[in-house]
């Protein structure tokens, strides 16, 4: 038995922070069932861009809706409302990201809903959170990076504010609100109790630079820093990365520079011949020293172009130095590490055979969890999900021909 199994969910989200969400409550066994409009498919199905070849596979929708059963129902129309008030009553979570008011209007919101099931979990996804002069404003995941702060400190200062991966603040908001879904089961468990939950990509990105934010607001610093991006040059050698002679970066991470310098000191002078100065080095003297501290740190740039970058990890992990390779995509599914620890997993694929995707990514050794089916086709599960919540076929047909649920046919478009 997985850890979420008979839990349902029902899942009005679209594009990336609301359905990784409900991708990540659907990996532990939960009954997710992506609700779609005839008339408004989410729309990462469009993205072909993601599909290496044509028809092939949309990597952004199925790493989303991975798990996950799909149903066509109109929510505009009063008989689709009568349909999801149904599924409503059977369900232990919604999940939306509507714009604030939508979902009132839709007459789909909690305080609605809740009067069907007091024991309700409702969980909104939203951009810059429902309060606020703001909350009604559309925001995408490079908005959130840039109002809340992230760009402003990442990169060189000589270079522009800097976004991270596009999705970051996605992927961080869906990791937070499912955490927040399972906190309220949690609670529903020993009390019975429902509730509403909300989180948006704004909040999501100023949570993950707690430490960083809260390091400002008491201190006026960045972290210890008294500018947002300090150029490598003036930060401590230790905590820097070089450029190998094989076009590959090294990066060292060793906060503690006076613990860590004589044994670096004495690694660097027999892989290299060179000793390098000062003989002690400390906080104070990086604070002080931005002269010899750049020349320190482009003497380093010199001494790792010399030889490749893993030579460099291999010779300084014997002395204990903490040191990686910077490595990218490509070299990810190769990593002993990743493989170990089973990271990517190979799923196969009904229509495209096997193909490597991300696993869940945390690992609950009881209970672990899985990819088990595809993202679903548009609406390929509505008359199997209708049916196990007690519609006839009679009914589910006359569904169909009133366009409450299904794909709308040719002739209903062109009407």
């Amino acid at each position: 038995m997985q850890a979420f199994e008979g839990i349902r969910v029902l899942d009005l989200t679209i594009w990336q922070q609301g359905p990784m969400t409900t991708a990540m409550l659907a990996d532990w066994g939960a009954d997710v069932i992506k609700i779609e409009g005839p008339d408004s498919p989410d729309p990462g199905r469009s993205l072909i861009r993601y599909e290496l070849t044509p028809g092939g596979v949309n990597a952004y929708f199925e790493t989303h809706n991975r798990n996950k059963r799909g149903i066509v129902l109109d929510l505009k129309a009063e008989r689709g409302r009568e349909v999801f008030y149904r599924l409503v009553e059977d369900a232990d979570v919604v999940v939306q990201n509507f714009r604030p008011g939508v979902n009132k209007r839709l007459g789909i919101d909690y305080e609605t809903l809740s009067k069907m099931n007091p024991k309700l979990i409702y969980c909104s996804a939203s951009g810059f959170g429902l309060k606020g002069p703001d909350a009604n404003n559309p925001a995408l995941d490079p908005l959130a990076q840039a109002r809340g702060g992230l760009m402003s400190v990442t990169g060189e200062p000589e270079t522009p504010p800097t976004r991270t991966f596009n999705g970051f603040a996605d992927q961080v908001s869906a990791f937070l609100l499912s955490y927040g879904i399972a906190v309220a089961l949690f609670h529903r468990e020993r009390t019975g109790e429902g509730q509403s939950l909300d989180g948006s990509l704004l909040q999501g990105t100023v949570a993950s630079q707690a430490f960083n934010i809260t390091s400002f607001l008491t201190s006026g610093t960045y972290a210890g820093q008294p500018l947002a991006r300090l150029s490598r040059k003036l930060t401590s050698p230790l905590w820097n990365h070089y450029k190998a002679k094989d076009g590959k970066w090294v990066i060292l991470a060793m906060a503690q520079v006076g613990r860590y310098w004589p044994v670096f000191r004495k690694a660097m002078e027999e892989a290299t011949g060179t000793l390098l100065e000062p003989d002690e080095l400390s906080i104070d003297w990086l604070r002080t020293h931005a002269t010899d501290l750049m020349g320190l740190i482009a003497r380093l740039d010199e001494l790792f172009a010399a030889k490749p970058a893993r030579e460099w990890v291999e010779l300084l992990r014997r002395h204990d130095m903490i040191v990686e390779v910077v490595q990218d995509y490509g070299e990810l599914e190769a990593d002993p590490q990743i493989a170990a620890n089973e990271m990517v997993t190979t799923f196969e694929h009904p229509s495209h055979g096997p193909i490597k995707m991300v696993s869940p990514a945390v690992n609950l050794h009881g209970t672990p969890g899985s990819i088990r089916r595809p993202a679903p086709e548009f609406g390929q599960h509505t008359e199997e999900v209708l049916l196990e919540t007690g519609f006839s076929w009679e009914e589910i047909e006359a569904l169909r021909s009133e366009g409450v649920i299904g794909p709308r046919s040719a002739e209903a478009k062109k009407a």
